[in-house]
């Protein structure tokens, strides 16, 4: 049996210049309606659905720490570039979006919303 993976429309946001984002911080955005915490690692940006899916508290009030960001509630762990849950209390993972830096401005693709 396969599986066919279908492709949500995107719409493209800025959301600032790539200075705008320390290294090691995290940043709230708004980015096509939807609330964003945005990372920086080095030279990398990453972006996660600012909303912890166990407690409703913002990612983006959270603690930067090796790659991981800690929510500020409960201090559930989730991995900056995939949004993995990676310490208790989550088991859910946080939706991560694409980012991308196009004549010097950061966009981050989020799903049209109907």
């Amino acid at each position: 049996m396969s599986t066919t993976t279908v492709l949500q429309p995107a719409t493209w946001t800025d959301v600032g210049a790539p200075d705008d984002f320390p290294d090691g911080a995290v940043w709230p955005v708004v980015a096509g309606g939807m609330p964003i915490a945005m990372f920086r690692q080095g030279e990398s940006l990453h972006a996660l659905h600012d909303l912890c899916t166990h407690g409703n508290a913002r990612l983006s009030d959270g603690y930067v720490e090796d790659g991981r960001i800690e929510c500020p509630l409960h201090q559930g762990l989730f991995d900056i570039c995939t949004g993995a849950a990676c310490g208790g209390p989550v088991t859910e993972d946080v939706r991560s979006y694409p980012v991308r830096v196009r004549d010097g401005r950061v966009e981050v693709a989020t799903p049209l919303l109907p």
